[in-house]
């Protein structure tokens, strides 16, 4: 069954990342994508993670449609103007890729182009709004499409950022201009992310939660520093630095936030960051798959 018809009958969902290659060579990702196969709903293909130039996720994400799985296109609005955005999208409705994933993106300094042009000539709603209004069949201006594609359109949200009022009015902004699903910042904090569900139930919109095994302490710290809305708990630090066996641990941890948040949300997803191979152990350990 695909992701989006799972959406829409209430089953619990996994995504998760796969990040296109810097080069042609797709032999590593379609590997990586087949050994999850019978665990992972789909697969978020990132577009240029972190600001580091790659592979174009459009391209990636046709290899996947090719090979039977299910991607979920990453839009951002770093590197392209309106135009080129929304020619990208009737591009992967012709592919067969029936999920985007709309946000802006990281800026350009913080990669490995520091040089490179910032467009934004869209914001992420006017993107989120351009991609509804493809599948009624016009552009953002109100030009007519000879066909329209069928997108099931998703967002972000970060449950953790300081001001949730404002978070949360983002998310109502979001759905207003088109967003059916959401993915969020990673989650550590069982309790805040209760509430935060508590007070986004009556949209009744897919939440699908975000999950980041922690490598070691020094990533943890690095993530309270740098990353908005990410807090791993002081336990969780200690747990990974006294370990032995750093994955396990990891997987350990994960599979129990997992577990935790399964009544709160409608899935969950698995951000490995190259620890993909822990993706089964973590849903068997939390009773997902």
């Amino acid at each position: 069954m695909k992701f989006s018809s799972k959406l829409k009958q209430g089953e619990f969902v996994v995504t998760t990342e796969l990040t296109p290659p810097k080069g042609t060579d797709l032999t590593a990702l379609l590997a990586t994508a087949a050994s999850l196969e019978n665990h992972v709903d789909a697969f978020n293909i990132t577009d240029s993670h972190n600001a580091r130039m790659s592979l174009s996720p459009l391209a990636a994400a046709s290899a996947l449609v090719q090979a039977g799985l299910d991607p979920i296109l990453q839009m951002t609005t770093r590197d392209r103007n309106r135009i080129a955005l929304q020619s990208d999208m009737l591009g992967a409705g012709c592919l067969g890729v029936e999920n985007l994933v709309c946000m802006g993106g990281d800026p350009p300094h913080l990669g490995d182009h520091p040089d490179a042009k910032p467009v934004f000539d869209f914001s992420t709603l006017e993107l989120l709004d351009a991609a509804s209004k493809l599948n009624a069949g016009i552009d953002s201006t109100g030009n007519k499409l000879n066909k329209a594609p069928v997108f099931n359109i998703g967002a972000v949200v970060n449950p953790g950022a300081d001001n949730l009022d404002k978070e949360i009015d983002r998310l109502k902004e979001k759905i207003d201009n088109g967003a059916t699903f959401f993915q969020t910042q990673a989650i550590f904090d069982i309790s805040a992310f209760e509430r935060f569900c508590d007070r986004v139930a009556s949209f009744d919109l897919p939440l699908i939660a975000g999950i980041l095994p922690v490598k070691s302490a020094k990533m943890a710290a690095y993530m309270n520093s740098n990353v908005p809305g990410i807090s791993v708990p002081a336990s969780i630090i200690n747990r990974i630095n006294e370990s032995k066996n750093v994955k396990a641990t990891s997987t350990e941890i994960s599979a129990t936030i997992v577990a935790d948040i399964k009544p709160f949300c409608c899935g969950v997803h698995l951000m490995a960051i190259g620890w993909e191979a822990l993706i089964p152990a973590i849903l068997e350990q939390a009773a997902v798959r």
